[in-house]
């Protein structure tokens, strides 16, 4: 199995220790991936100064393909994050750096290039929504994070393209996840995926719902447990129907979700989004 994130990369500036780490939705499911053993690339915009440096330099290190990622004179994408009585929270940022100014165009190579992936993973911070249809219709799996930062018309525009969507929901109550996701579901996403924080996951596959608790504990830093969840998950999913066809999905599903919760927990004892920091 080989997977690739197209999409965002940023710099997570923690501003109270001066410590800089790797991050970005589309970026760390490359990472984590690689983490779980599984081949990975990574195809986004870097900037030209010490940040982008590190990110590049860094999934190097972690052999990460970066062989269709595009270099630009600018800044790269950072986000900044502070205590707040106590809490890490993101404060500001570039709102992606030289991505804004050129944001991914996929060519016919990029297309032919990703068609050897598994899943294409993306997110709503990529600048890619008017992109995915290519994605889409160049026949590769679709996964797309919305975050938090979602309304229905986006939803209508993406999820149509989108095979998997995964959302934010820890501002919802429970009912109101349900009929999101069921939103998601029929305007075209098989998998729709709500994360609730400390209260756990949902999943929707038009069918039934499933729910997960979190593995709990001790946390270092929170930062990357949604996409480390989000990568074990539809890892073990896929590799549970390529392994085993005549396995029910419900069965699949629950244990997809056990996997995407341990990976979650390991991730929440680690600086960042998965390490690699240095100062700035």
């Amino acid at each position: 199995m080989k997977v690739i994130g197209v999409g965002d990369n940023v710099v997570d500036q923690y501003l109270y220790k001066r410590t800089m780490y790797p991050g970005g939705n589309a970026l760390n499911f490359s990472v984590y991936a690689k983490q779980l053993g599984v081949e990975s690339a990574y195809l986004g915009v870097f900037g030209s100064d010490r940040a982008a440096e590190h990110i590049a330099e860094t999934l190097r290190t972690l052999e990460v393909d970066l062989s269709h990622c595009r270099y630009h004179e600018g800044e790269n994408g950072y986000a900044q994050v502070d205590l707040v009585d106590g809490e890490r929270v993101f404060i500001g940022g570039n709102g992606g750096g030289v991505q804004k100014e050129h944001p991914i165009i996929l060519t016919d190579e990029d297309l032919e290039y990703i068609k050897t992936f598994e899943i294409a993973h993306s997110s709503i911070y990529s600048n890619m929504v008017e992109e995915l249809q290519k994605l889409k219709a160049a026949g590769v799996m679709v996964s797309f994070d919305f975050s938090a930062d979602y309304n229905y018309e986006i939803l209508e525009i993406t999820c149509k393209h989108v095979d998997v969507s995964l959302l934010s929901c820890g501002q919802l109550k429970e009912e109101e996840v349900e009929e999101l996701l069921k939103r998601v579901h029929g305007l075209g996403s098989s998998l729709a995926i709500g994360t609730l924080g400390s209260r756990g996951s949902i999943v929707y596959d038009g069918q039934s719902f499933y729910r997960h608790k979190p593995h709990f504990v001790q946390p270092v830093d929170t930062l990357g447990a949604g996409d480390s969840f989000f990568t074990a998950f539809i890892l073990h999913y896929l590799k549970g129907k390529k392994e085993n066809q005549a396995r029910g999905d419900a069965e699949l599903i629950v244990s997809s979700l056990e996997e995407g919760a341990k990976f979650a927990a390991k991730t929440c004892l680690v600086d960042g989004a998965f390490g690699f920091g240095i100062s700035f």
